[in-house]
């Protein structure tokens, strides 16, 4: 089998899908491995890089000749994957919500489409989930640019001229992210607390030295880990909590999604405005529609004097580690199917990890959460 790699097109993409070392793991497995010419140069891999692991380097149309699977970060534009074989797999994080289009597109390829943001949340399925790895990244780094634009330490500082107090961090959603936000502010000296609305959280994030803060009576457990949409009762409930704590925090950083539907809204216009100026957000699900009123997509705005910070894709900000955890991440995926002897990636209709994550076969959408 011929394993192509593709060179990111997305804006502000720098990730890419296989390094140095996943190449000579597929390598040994049996493949064959073509990559894109430059695909690797913003996350710091040379094309030299790839050819001294035993891959062939080349122009998108060389790579694509032949191959049995297509990875990528972000889904590829269905008309740059003109003649790809029928029934190639092409793995990546596809947006299938938000890029419903290029579904049925790849559909019409031929194009076995398997979106791994759609990886089960079991144990079997862990070291392939790309949503942790990356998640993971996201939340260290959403520390380091709230530390950017604060402009004052993070931990208490004790000196002949007097005293500096620590600053306050309020992780709002304790998913993979805001575990790890918890995690780097309590290191880099912070005094931290943190909400969730699954009740379950709270031992993670006292595990983590942090103050537990939660709505009496407020429970929202959803599935596969994440939570579920609340209702207006329980919205006003968990916006009075908000509100009562909020105003005394430094640093706020919000990270709540529920997947297939606009981020909910944590933070309002009139919480904003009881922060003390100079105070910063920072807004980790701004790309699906974002936690706080006036986050803007890809700046950083200011309102009441609070500093607003919506960068885009943040993992591609750490582009190296995000794409060393996110090409292992593909490759525990392909090589838990790959058949020794047909030296090929065969994927069982009845497994459950193959049911979650293929969109398309046989020219037809076949994903339940898609057909729903």
């Amino acid at each position: 089998m011929k394993i192509a790699v593709l060179k990111e097109a997305a804006e502000g993409e720098r990730r890419v899908a296989a390094t140095p070392e996943t190449i000579k793991k597929y390598i040994t497995l049996g493949a064959s491995v073509a990559v894109e010419a430059g695909a690797g140069l913003s996350a710091s891999i040379t094309d030299a890089d790839y050819e001294a692991a035993g891959a062939s380097v080349g122009s998108r149309e060389a790579v694509l000749e032949g191959a049995g699977a297509v990875l990528g970060v972000q889904g590829p534009d269905p008309a740059s994957l003109q003649g790809l074989t029928p029934g190639a797999l092409l793995a990546a994080a596809l947006n299938p919500f938000g890029q419903r289009e290029r579904v049925g597109a790849y559909a019409a390829l031929g194009v076995e489409a398997l979106a791994m943001e759609f990886m089960p949340r079991i144990t079997r399925a862990q070291s392939m989930d790309v949503l942790s790895s990356q998640s993971n990244l996201a939340g260290y780094k959403a520390v380091l640019d709230a530390a950017a634009e604060y402009g004052r330490a993070f931990p208490m500082m004790m000196t002949a001229a007097g005293t500096i107090p620590a600053a306050r961090i309020f992780v709002m959603g304790v998913g993979v992210a805001g575990l790890q936000a918890i995690a780097t502010a309590r290191r880099l000296g912070a005094i931290v607390s943190a909400t969730d609305v699954r009740p379950e959280t709270r031992e993670q994030i006292e595990s983590l030295g942090a103050k537990a803060v939660f709505a009496e009576g407020l429970e929202a457990s959803g599935t596969g880990g994440y939570a579920a949409e609340l209702s207006d009762e329980q919205k006003a409930r968990q916006a009075e909590l908000v509100s009562s704590h909020i105003a005394k925090q430094d640093i706020v950083i919000t990270t709540a999604l529920i997947p297939g539907r606009p981020a909910p809204r944590l933070v309002s216009d009139a919480q904003l405005a009881t922060m003390r100026p100079g105070s910063v957000i920072v807004d980790l699900a701004v790309e699906q529609g974002g936690n706080v009123e006036g986050a803007v997509l890809g700046a950083v705005t200011e309102r009441h004097g609070v500093r607003i910070v919506g960068h885009r894709n943040v993992p591609s900000r750490l582009a190296a580690d995000a794409s060393a955890l996110y090409a292992r991440n593909l490759y525990n995926f392909l090589s838990a199917f790959w058949d020794t002897e047909a030296k090929r990636v065969v994927l069982p209709d009845d497994d459950e990890i193959v049911k979650g994550v293929r969109l398309t076969q046989g020219g037809k959408v076949v994903n339940e959460r898609l057909l729903t």
